[in-house]
C-alpha cells in the first residue's frame, strides 16, 4: 500500500554535533573556498550547514610563487594521469601547497563578526594554528582562540595537520606527536567558551593514538582527515614537475576523490575505538553516497573542499545534491523508522574487522590465494607400497 503524502512522516536533515545544531551535516572545509567573507556568506546563502574558515594565523604568511591548487585527471582509455586539461577526462583528485590564509588575524576577526550577524543561526567554525615550541607560541594559540570566540565564532578546529609547514612545531609536525596534540588542545581548552576540535594529518601510523591524545586533553571532536602527502606527476615530455617554481617541488596535499578510501580507513580505526566520540569526517565526497560511507562509519558530518572548488568556488549544486541525497536515503528508508542521521549513524562501524577475521574456504579448497596447484607440488601418481612386517 503506498504511503499518501500526508502520512508520509517527514525527514530531518539537521544535526547536532559538540553541543551545536546544524540546518544539515554537511560543512564546507578549511580551505581556499573559505577564504574570504563573500565565500564564506555566499555558502551559507547556498545551504552548507556550517562553514570552517581558511586557517587564521598569527604569523605573516607567503605563499608560493604560481599556482598554488591544480586538478589532476585521468583518461579511461589511456589511464594517463596529468594536471593538464584535456577532453574526455575525469577527476582524479587535487593537489595543492597552499598555506594558511595571508590575512592577519585583525583582518579575520571583523569579518567573522559581520558574517555571524548576517547569519546567527548558520554555524561559522574558526580554524586556528600557531606553534608549540615555547610558551610564547603557545599562548598565540590562546590569542588566536579568544579574538574568534569574541567575535562570535562558534567553535575552533585546531589545524594539527596542513602537511606542508617547515616549522616542526606547527601543522602535521604537531598531529604526529601525541604530547603536543595534548599541549595545544589543553592550552586552548583553557579559555575555549566554544567546542573544541582536533583535525588530525592522516600521515601517521596509528591515528587512534592521536585521536585518544586529543580527548583525553579535552577535545570535543576529530577531523579526519585532512590532505595526504604527496608529489605532482612528472610531465614525460619535459621531464619537469607538473606543478612547480623554477623547477623545484615540494611535498603537498592529494585530495579529492582518491583520498576517499585511505580517508574512509583512518576515520574507521578511530570510531572503532571511541565509538561514543564526535567525528568529523573528510577526503573525496562529491555527492550523498560518498557521505554517506563517512555516516555510517560513525561520524556526526562531514566537510568537503575538491568538489566545491570545482563548482563555483563554493559548491552550490553540490550541497544542493548533498541535502537531496539524505533525504531521498531517509525516504527510501523510512519502513525502518530512520527519520534522521542519528537512526542510522555508525551502524557499519563494527562490519571493519581484523584480515584474519575475514572468512576464508574449507582448507582442502584454499591455496593462499593462487589457483590450484599453482605454487604447489603436484600429487604423486603412484604412491610407494606400504612397508610390512615381511619386508
Amino acid at each position: 500500500m503506498r504511503v499518501s503524502q500526508e502520512e508520509a512522516v517527514a525527514v530531518d536533515l539537521s544535526v547536532t554535533f559538540t553541543g551545536l545544531r546544524f540546518s544539515n551535516p554537511f560543512l564546507l572545509s578549511s580551505a581556499p573556498p573559505t577564504e574570504s567573507e563573500s565565500n564564506i556568506m555566499r555558502a551559507f546563502e547556498a545551504g552548507w550547514g556550517g562553514v570552517v574558515t581558511k586557517t587564521i594565523g598569527l604569523h605573516p604568511v607567503t605563499n608560493v610563487a604560481g599556482p598554488k591548487t591544480k586538478f589532476l585527471r585521468t583518461d579511461p582509455v589511456t589511464t594517463r594521469m596529468s594536471m593538464q586539461k584535456r577532453p574526455g577526462t575525469a577527476l582524479h583528485s587535487s593537489w595543492n601547497w597552499e598555506l594558511i590564509s595571508d590575512k592577519t588575524i585583525d583582518w579575520w576577526l571583523p569579518r567573522i563578526e559581520r558574517i555571524k550577524k548576517a547569519f546567527p543561526d548558520h554555524i561559522l567554525v574558526a580554524s586556528i594554528m600557531a606553534g608549540s615550541g615555547s610558551d610564547t607560541e603557545l599562548r598565540h594559540w590562546q590569542e588566536l582562540a579568544t579574538g574568534c570566540q569574541d567575535a562570535g565564532a562558534d567553535a575552533f578546529e585546531l589545524n594539527l595537520s596542513c602537511p606542508h609547514m617547515d616549522r616542526q612545531d606547527m601543522g602535521s609536525n604537531v598531529g604526529k606527536d601525541a604530547g603536543l596534540i595534548s599541549v595545544v588542545t589543553k592550552v586552548v581548552k583553557e579559555v575555549a567558551k566554544v567546542p573544541v576540535w582536533c583535525k588530525l594529518t592522516p600521515a601517521t601510523t596509528d591515528i587512534a593514538a592521536e585521536a585518544g591524545a586529543s580527548f583525553a586533553a579535552g577535545a570535543d571532536a576529530i577531523v579526519s582527515s585532512n590532505t595526504f602527502p604527496s608529489l605532482p606527476p612528472i610531465d614525460a615530455a619535459t621531464l619537469e614537475f607538473e606543478m612547480n617554481v623554477d623547477g623545484y617541488v615540494s611535498s603537498g596535499g592529494l585530495g579529492g576523490p582518491a583520498i576517499l578510501p585511505q580517508s574512509l580507513a583512518k576515520m574507521s580505526q578511530m570510531t572503532q575505538v571511541f565509538p561514543d566520540k564526535s567525528f568529523s569526517g573528510i577526503g573525496g565526497i562529491s555527492d550523498f553516497s560518498h557521505a554517506l560511507s563517512y555516516l555510517l562509519l560513525g561520524c556526526g558530518t562531514v566537510q568537503v573542499c575538491t568538489a566545491a572548488m570545482l563548482d563555483h568556488a563554493i559548491g552550490p549544486t553540490v550541497i544542493k545534491a548533498l541535502n537531496e541525497g539524505m533525504t531521498a536515503f531517509l525516504e527510501a528508508n523510512a519502513e525502518r523508522g530512520w527519520k534522521s542521521l542519528e537512526d542510522f549513524r555508525g551502524i557499519r562501524r563494527d562490519r571493519v574487522v581484523t584480515h584474519s577475521k575475514i572468512r576464508r574456504p574449507d582448507g582442502k579448497e584454499y591455496f593462499g590465494g593462487k589457483d590450484a596447484p599453482e605454487g604447489y607440488a603436484a600429487p604423486s601418481i603412484s604412491a610407494a607400497p606400504a612397508l610390512t612386517e615381511s619386508s
